[in-house]
């Protein structure tokens, strides 16, 4: 696999990356969402943990991941609880912290330890990494319903769904960490997702914009009952991911290049046709339509952006060093 054997670029340390922190990051590790009442995710925890390793802060990862071995790992198997609220620090209110899981959490946590284990000597996190791979090809995926021969990266080990309705959030798939973390591990189901992943992706695009959510179906694809089909901020991530698993054409790529071409707000919520929403001019999401167009980074005005644009923003900036697609 080419991407689990090249050496990804190690980011400089950068204001950006201590503003981020001063933000978003409490000293004990914990990474809060602010419009989601103060709330903590594994998709935060898995992201600013792999931050962390990329801009070479020890002491960051070391917290962060601290933090969440604390408070997140408390399933019987090795994925994080989905979400940790504020009042849940109260033991008498512990108990009903939400356990389910976010695929794309426990993803980007497997992918930061393995990035610190290969790349920075950070500890010796092997077999802590094997563990996640194992549970998120055991209990994560499934199979295609239109050819079950091929497995379908689902959103979660509880994710709705039976075995003719498998539901798909398109922005959970990052195939450069499943191929990179099933070449690391010798769990190979998680490189036949990231294939199969672009594949469905490439479906997707050629039916409309990209959804946030969707479910295969033996016939097809249908909408999900309960969540939402727009264009929106979960499909912002698909691009990115794209960018840095090095697809520059991949028809989701492309598509939302020519969504995002020459507008100083971004359209950040459309429906399949591409009716405009939403639209937003925070720096992250900009930083996002730079990349994808191999764009420099332009200067855009911080309007104190929340934790979600901020963190796509700094992925983008790591996406750019590391997927060879942009000059320099």
């Amino acid at each position: 696999m080419p991407f689990a054997t090249s050496r990804p670029a190690f980011a400089d340390a950068e204001p950006i990356w201590s503003d981020w922190k001063a933000r978003f990051l409490e000293a004990n590790g914990r990474v809060v969402d602010s419009l989601q009442g103060n709330a903590s995710h594994s998709e935060g925890q898995g992201y600013g943990l792999l931050l962390a390793q990329a801009f070479g802060d020890r002491d960051a990862f070391d917290a962060i991941e601290s933090w969440t071995r604390g408070h997140l790992l408390i399933r019987d198997d090795t994925l994080m609880a989905w979400r940790w609220r504020p009042e849940e620090a109260d033991p008498a209110t512990a108990d009903n912290r939400d356990w389910h899981t976010a695929t794309d959490g426990d993803l980007f946590r497997a992918w930061g330890l393995l990035r610190a284990d290969t790349f920075s000597g950070w500890g010796d996190y092997g077999a802590e990494v094997r563990r996640i791979a194992e549970a998120l090809a055991a209990l994560c995926l499934k199979p295609d319903p239109r050819a079950p021969g091929e497995v379908v990266l689902t959103p979660g080990a509880e994710a709705l769904g039976t075995p003719d309705r498998v539901l798909f959030n398109p922005s959970y798939v990052m195939p450069r960490a499943l191929r990179e973390l099933g070449a690391y591990s010798g769990v190979t189901e998680l490189i036949r997702a990231a294939d199969h992943g672009e594949t469905i992706l490439a479906e997707l695009a050629a039916t409309g914009l990209v959804p946030d959510w969707s479910m295969i179906t033996p016939t097809g694809f249908a909408q999900p009952e309960g969540f939402g089909t727009n264009h929106g901020y979960d499909a912002i991530r698909v691009a990115l991911y794209l960018h840095w698993s090095g697809q520059k054409t991949h028809p989701a790529l492309t598509q939302k290049a020519g969504v995002w071409s020459g507008a100083p707000a971004l359209p950040v919520v459309l429906t399949p046709e591409g009716q405009v929403i939403e639209r937003s001019t925070f720096p992250g999401y900009h930083a996002i339509a730079d990349l994808i167009a191999c764009r420099p980074v332009a200067p855009h005005p911080d309007q104190g952006e929340p934790y979600y644009p901020a963190t796509l923003g700094l992925l983008s900036r790591v996406a750019r060093r590391e997927s060879g697609l942009c000059p320099a």
